[in-house]
């Protein structure tokens, strides 16, 4: 028998740092010397937030810079930066920083926020909590699936991924390792969190799992 898959939902708590910036000089150095619980909050804030809503949102950083800073070519460039590249925070956080000091070798003359609009750079403080559900097969997994809220499908999905640095989501994890259920793992893992709502994302997940239990059926 496979190990047991326990399913865990998550409480939530932003934490102010205390530090301010007003200009892309600060904002740098800012990305260097915060915990990457911050660097996480502000690239994963508002799926933590608004759950149910669609397209892509942008990161923290290169909202401010667009529309604070009105620095528009660079806001562009920090909102292109494909997170669901990066298995580790400060990989991710490396590559924030070499965009802006690129930038600001061509641009070194930065524009300042307005006093009241400086970035306040924040942390995301979580806490795991274990839920009801556990699976020990694929058809337990299923129905377990359906049932955990969105804030259990967050933790396993995004949570474990990145800030875990589990290296992928613990669905694929435990499916490949336990169930042996490689093809099945790999689809799921390539599904892409950050381009649909945690809704669609299961549902797409449920389609998946139901497919692969008519197909041993027959």
């Amino acid at each position: 028998m496979s190990n047991t898959f326990h399913f865990y939902t998550r409480l939530n708590l932003t934490e102010l740092l205390g530090k301010k910036v007003k200009n892309l000089s600060e904002l740098l150095e800012g990305l260097k010397t915060v915990p990457g619980s911050s660097i996480y909050y502000h690239t994963h804030r508002f799926l933590q937030q608004h759950h149910f809503l669609s397209p892509e949102p942008p990161n923290d950083f290169a909202y401010w810079v667009s529309n604070i800073l009105q620095e528009e070519k660079i806001g562009e460039q920090l909102a292109a930066v494909d997170i669901i590249q990066f298995e580790k925070i400060r990989d991710l956080r490396k590559k924030f920083i070499s965009t802006i000091e690129e930038y600001l070798k061509r641009n070194p003359v930065m524009r300042e926020s307005p006093a009241v609009s400086e970035f306040h750079f924040m942390k995301s403080v979580t806490f795991i909590i274990p839920t009801q559900y556990t699976a020990n097969n694929l058809t337990e997994f299923l129905q377990a699936v359906k049932k955990i809220s969105i804030h259990s499908m967050y933790f396993h999905i995004f949570e474990a991924r990145l800030r875990l640095e589990k290296g992928d989501n613990d669905f694929s994890n435990w499916l490949e390792v336990e169930l042996k259920e490689t093809e099945l793992a790999k689809v799921i893992s390539k599904l892409d969190p950050y381009t649909q709502t945690l809704e669609s994302l299961r549902q797409k997940i449920v389609c998946l799992i139901e497919r692969r239990l008519d197909a041993q059926n027959k």
